[in-house]
């Protein structure tokens, strides 16, 4: 056993090889701008369509339809003021959830004090929302439905090709946050009827700081950032060759092993559930099944104290996380967990484990071991 355990690939996974590869030649020796007309950078500007065209097939969309970002964040600010401001004629009305991401949330708070009208829908038990109560709520001013593709804190996968159906036949826009499903669980554009949907390259073994916005031909949409022609003048600044080579190959190996590493992280998930559900008094927070993303784990120990364990699994070198990344340090409870109404001395004790390529199944078994016997020390003394 390798001493230290690291269960938190939701946050960030490592760079592969053969990424950190291909980005190394436009960090050094190809280093001209792929705006300049000179032959050396046609190398560059071919290396951004090879991943222009990588990108856009592994979500069956259009070359042209894909636009490259600095991250997820980027994306989905872009996705929802973009559309929010090119589309005040017809309504000022957004439909999101309670679970976002804050880059969603806080885009959508945004607006708000803009004048538009944000509806935060409800979710059930598991953290899926209602179709009904989306049909209903969508009005003849609403302009645009923004709805995570997979939860980043317990996991839950929406009937997105369902969602879809209902904004398309009541002419609304789609928007869907996909960063953590994108290389982890088949996504089709096409088929799923989204308009909209944002990616981030760190989640599937990519650098950080790129992403990508897929936005559906003949969409109207405003600039979030103004400058050059860069991009059909849509997104402006000198692009980041080697950051956009390493998604292009991040994204193109992710989805090679795509259902291989899908089976056997449902696996290892699967495992590590029953593990620690035998656990007394332990609660899984989200869906069970298809509708959870593979290797995503949430659980609460009741009569825990979270930073105690906490410190506990880092001493260990078993490196977890408490939920969202960008919320760490956060002293208000998990704004997805109070959403599928987990107790708040069970959100206090929850922990999120997330597996990536390099988990292996004797981790798991010592993972279940150790916790087993650190919540009951614990309980034992507080």
């Amino acid at each position: 056993m390798k001493n230290d355990i690291y269960v938190d690939y939701a946050a960030t996974t490592y760079i592969k090889n053969e990424v950190l590869d291909s980005m190394l030649p436009y960090l050094k020796e190809e280093f001209a701008n792929p705006s300049s007309i000179y032959r050396i950078a046609r190398k560059e500007k071919n290396a951004i369509r090879d991943a222009k065209f990588k990108t856009a097939i592994s979500i069956n969309a259009l070359e042209d339809e894909i636009f490259f970002t600095s991250g997820g964040s980027e994306s989905d600010n872009w996705a929802i003021k973009g559309i929010a401001f090119a589309n005040t004629h017809k309504g000022k009305h957004i439909i999101t959830t309670k679970i976002e991401h804050e880059a969603v949330l806080n885009t959508c708070k945004y607006l708000e004090s803009k004048e538009f009208e944000i509806t935060y829908l409800d979710v059930d038990e598991e953290g899926i929302i209602s179709l009904e109560e989306l049909n209903n709520t969508i009005r003849e001013d609403t302009i645009l439905v923004s709805i995570m593709f997979a939860n980043n804190e317990i996991g839950t996968i929406q009937p997105i090709e369902k969602i879809g159906e209902i904004c398309r036949k009541r002419g609304v826009l789609f928007h869907t946050d996909a960063v953590q499903a994108i290389g982890h669980i088949p996504v089709d554009v096409q088929k799923m009827n989204i308009d909209l949907l944002s990616m981030s390259a760190h989640k599937f073994y990519g650098p950080k700081g790129i992403g990508a916005l897929y936005i559906k031909k003949g969409i109207k949409i405003d600039n979030l950032i103004h400058g050059g022609s860069q991009q059909r003048a849509k997104r402006s600044g000198t692009e980041n060759v080697a950051g956009i080579v390493g998604l292009g190959e991040a994204i193109e190996l992710s989805i090679k092993n795509l259902n291989t590493e899908m089976d056997r992280l449902n696996y290892l998930r699967d495992k590590l559930i029953k593990g620690l559900l035998e656990i007394q008094n332990t609660k899984l927070n989200g869906p069970v099944g298809t509708k959870r993303l593979p290797g995503n784990v949430n659980v609460s120990f009741k009569g825990i104290d979270g930073e105690a364990l906490f410190i506990t699994l880092d001493s260990m070198g078993i490196y977890a996380s408490s939920g969202s990344a960008c919320s760490a340090g956060s002293v208000e409870p998990s704004h997805v967990l109070t959403a599928i109404k987990v107790p708040n001395d069970m959100i206090k004790s929850s922990i999120r484990f997330s597996m990536g390529e390099k988990t292996e199944e004797e981790e798991i078994d010592y993972l279940i071991k150790n916790l087993r016997e650190i919540v009951e020390r614990i309980r034992k003394f507080s």
